[in-house]
C-alpha cells in the first residue's frame, strides 16, 4: 500500500508538471488548467487520506 501511495504522489506531480507545460507551449485555455489541477487535487487527496488511514492501521496493530 505504502508503494502505492508513492507511486501515485510522484505519477501526479508529473504528469501535472507535464500539462501545465505543454498546456503554456499550446496555449490551451485556462478551463484546461483547472482541470488538470482538480485532478491533481483530487489524486493528492486521495494520498491524503490513503496514508492517514495507512497510519491508524500500523497504530492498531502494534503490542
Amino acid at each position: 500500500m505504502a508503494k502505492r501511495i508513492g507511486v501515485a504522489l510522484v505519477a501526479t506531480m508529473g504528469l501535472w508538471l507535464i500539462v501545465q507545460e505543454i498546456g503554456a507551449q499550446y496555449g490551451w485555455p485556462p478551463k484546461y488548467a483547472l482541470l488538470a489541477d482538480l485532478a491533481a487535487l483530487a489524486a493528492f487527496f486521495w494520498t491524503l487520506v490513503a496514508t492517514y488511514r495507512l497510519w491508524r492501521l500500523g497504530q492498531t496493530n502494534r503490542p
